[in-house]
């Protein structure tokens, strides 16, 4: 049989016109067809065929489970954390093998041809990728069922097949370092019988649309990941957060994407396997098949990078996607294409509590171009890095010159409210805020994510709100089980909830429609602003010499570096103690009193003590007393306790000198409002700080239950006890 005679895989189940019924509940591969199908055949309806969902479900559990399956033949050979370093680049390489099987006779004519023409093969790449009808192609003799018969030769067979893939395909093989692995399995002389299982899947679009091939990826992923107690979700994101963050992204823009000859630029920095951009590039698509939708984005995990560009390879036949799909941390080393578009919707799901120490060195260079650079709002704790992908997603929106640009990304709460004022948190979000750019916040249910249960929210940034929207932030909290579903049989990791079509519908709605309402709040920039200032009180000690007290002291760094620098006859610290028991018994209550005194005694005793040594005897033999006289320095000025000194928060808006008039005052009549610390950057008395302090502004207050209740319940719980411990 002849290549371009082999026949190709049949299409599974029914035509794109077939609508195929929603099953009452479903596990968690039937979930996941659910969505695959629903992508590809439309929404379903009561009165459709419920054979064909049955079909599409039980091929999509069958599939993942086949793939997963084969993990089986490496368990005595191979490591479990090294499973993956076989199943993922082998499923990429048959989905791809079966992609090309249609073309493959007619890209072999048109290699042959080009070699009897004497064409370098650096010029005919374009040729062999119109011959193939994609952006890669194949120009070996061998796929795999040709592999498998004939296996004598099985190693030289299967290097002249990888060597005849297009150097796009090659460099992805590389991503996944599978010539390591390729000499592992030799080594474990297993190469033949995992050649021939993959031999057996059929992975072919007609079988396995690219939709459905993401959530494969997505599975396999999370179940490797889950078997090591590892994080999955820095790699993906539940499909349905996804198509919410898309759903909010678009909703301002209904009437403007429908125009004719139209062009959308999506990017995901930190892109995974690329999930996101499917979604948002399926949902412009349905808004408007005329769209010409471009996707960019950069991945730092060489094989989820690898396995996006797969995916967007098998996608277009031009491979322009696939092609804008970059390698390297986004954070350090932004791609040079990248850094010179600028985007209409960017949408991501940054690792979050995580170290960027590998991008701090770049990352602060940058933050020192100031606003030259993308980081010049703050540099966030090194511990966590979301805020770096907020500022860049920022500095990449479209300028409102052309058309202006939205964002969404998803966070846990930290950026939300973490760092004191003055902080590099806070002034990232003053900058965000004052600036108007964010749009609305949501607070989505917890158990929503594979790899976390704690609380995520969507911020939605934008640099072209409506009028209506301009200097206000919408919250919206849809965290209630209004907005959830259990999911049935089993949990996916720490995913326990799912959203439906009908909550990201109403999410949507409450977005848009901008009111005040239970699960929304409307509120002005200046809400999430305050100045914080301080307030002291002042230093009130009395003094005694005690054996606590001289215990305290020679515990003191000042009082321990006299033996240090002691040279002489006379031990300084004999002195100092010596000098101390004169002032015994006496007490005062007034440090202006007591210090003349201390000074004759070490007078007296030839104790020359320095003013740190001084500071210590004073901290010391001095303890707090509020019926004490407030001590002066030496020119007579107040001094002030430092740890009696306090903080307060002025909501913007507020006059600071009136707050402390009649917020602190009529309470603490001794307070002083320190007008020497103000904010760097307007001047003002106090530093200025942001925060969104998401539950507060939802909270509702649930008072207690009455006592005679409780009373009754442990009454009753004691009676229950005794009765049984009786039996």
């Amino acid at each position: 049989m002849q290549y371009d005679e082999l026949p190709r895989a049949p299409r599974f189940g029914a035509s794109p016109t077939e609508k195929p019924a929603r099953p009452g509940k479903s596990g968690t591969a039937e979930r996941l067809a659910i969505a695959w199908a629903e992508t590809e055949l439309g929404s379903s309806g009561p009165d459709a065929d419920g054979q064909i969902w049955s079909a599409w479900m039980e091929q999509f559990k069958t599939t993942i489970d086949f793939l997963w399956d084969i993990a089986n033949l490496l368990r005595d050979d191979f490591k479990r954390s090294k499973y993956q370093d076989v199943v993922l680049p082998f499923t990429v390489l048959r989905r791809l093998d079966q992609v090309l099987e249609p073309t493959r006779g007619a890209v072999l004519k048109a290699n042959a041809k080009l070699d009897r023409l004497g064409i370098r093969e650096e010029q005919r790449d374009p040729m062999l990728r119109e011959a193939s009808g994609y952006a890669f192609y194949n120009v070996s003799r061998f796929n795999f069922e040709r592999l498998v018969v004939e296996h004598t030769a099985l190693e030289a067979n299967l290097a002249e097949y990888l060597a005849g893939y297009s150097k796009n395909v090659r460099d992805l093989l590389e991503k996944f370092n599978f010539v390591n692995t390729l000499e592992k399995l030799i080594e474990a002389e297993l190469l033949f019988k995992v050649v021939e299982e993959f031999k057996n899947a059929d992975l072919h679009p007609s079988t396995v649309p690219n939709h459905g091939m993401g959530y494969i990826f997505e599975d396999l992923i999370r179940r490797f990941n889950e078997a090591l107690d590892e994080n999955p979700g820095e790699h993906f994101t539940p499909r349905e957060v996804g198509a919410l963050m898309t759903e909010l992204l678009v909703a301002h823009d209904p009437a403007a994407l429908k125009q004719e000859h139209l062009i959308r630029t999506v990017c995901d920095p930190c892109c995974g396997t690329g999930g996101l951009l499917q979604i948002a590039k399926q949902r412009l698509k349905k808004i408007n098949k005329q769209i010409d939708v471009f996707v960019f984005g950069q991945e730092v995990n060489p094989e989820t990078w690898a396995i996006a560009v797969a995916d967007f390879l098998v996608g277009s036949e031009d491979g322009r996607d696939a092609k804008n799909i970059k390698f390297g941390s986004v954070l350090s080393n932004e791609d040079k294409d990248l850094k010179e578009q600028r985007f209409h919707y960017q949408l991501a799901n940054p690792p979050y509590g995580k170290k960027w120490k590998k991008d701090e060195e770049k990352v602060k260079a940058e933050h020192r171009l100031g606003e030259a650079g993308r980081f010049g709002a703050g540099v966030p704790k090194v511990t966590d890095g979301q805020f770096l992908f907020i500022q860049h997603m920022l500095n990449r929106m479209k300028d409102l010159s052309e058309g202006g640009g939205r964002v969404a990304i998803i966070s846990n709460g930290a950026p939300l409210f973490s760092g004191d004022a003055g902080g590099s948190e806070s002034e990232i979000r003053r900058w965000i805020l004052e600036n108007d750019w964010l749009d609305a916040v949501v607070g989505l249910p917890e158990d929503l994510f594979y790899n976390t249960g704690i609380k995520t929210y969507v911020w939605i940034l934008t640099n072209k709100k409506p009028k209506n929207r301009v200097r206000k932030v919408q919250l919206i909290d849809a965290t209630g089980r209004e907005f959830w579903e259990p999911l049935e049989k089993k949990s996916l990791g720490k995913k326990r909830r799912e959203l439906t079509d009908a909550h990201i519908a109403k999410i949507r709605e409450i977005y848009e429609t901008h009111q005040d309402g239970p699960y929304s709040q409307i509120h002005p920039v200046a809400a999430f602003g305050y100045r914080k200032i301080t307030i002291d009180l002042p230093l009130r000690r009395s003094f005694e010499v005690t054996d606590e007290r001289v215990a305290m002291l020679r515990t003191d760094k000042a009082f321990v570096s006299l033996a240090v620098s002691y040279e002489g006859e006379a031990d300084p610290q004999d002195a100092l103690l010596a000098a101390l028991d004169t002032l015994r018994p006496q007490f005062w209550n007034d440090q202006a009193e007591f210090i003349p005194e201390l000074e004759d005694a070490l007078a007296r005793n030839g104790v020359d003590v320095t003013a740190t040594l001084k500071k210590a005897i004073l901290a010391n033999i001095g303890q707090p007393d509020p019926d004490a006289v407030p001590a002066l320095d030496e020119k007579g000025k107040p001094l002030y306790d430092p740890e009696l000194r306090n903080s307060e928060r002025v909501p913007l808006g507020e006059d600071v000198e009136e707050f402390f008039k009649t917020e602190v005052k009529p309470f603490v009549d001794e307070a002083v409002l320190v007008r020497s610390i103000k904010d760097a950057k307007d001047k003002g008395i106090g530093k200025k700080g942001f925060e969104i302090n998401f539950n507060r502004f939802f909270f509702k207050y649930s008072p207690p239950r009455p006592l005679d209740e409780v009373e009754s319940d442990l009454a009753n719980l004691e009676e229950e006890t005794l009765r049984s411990s009786r039996r």
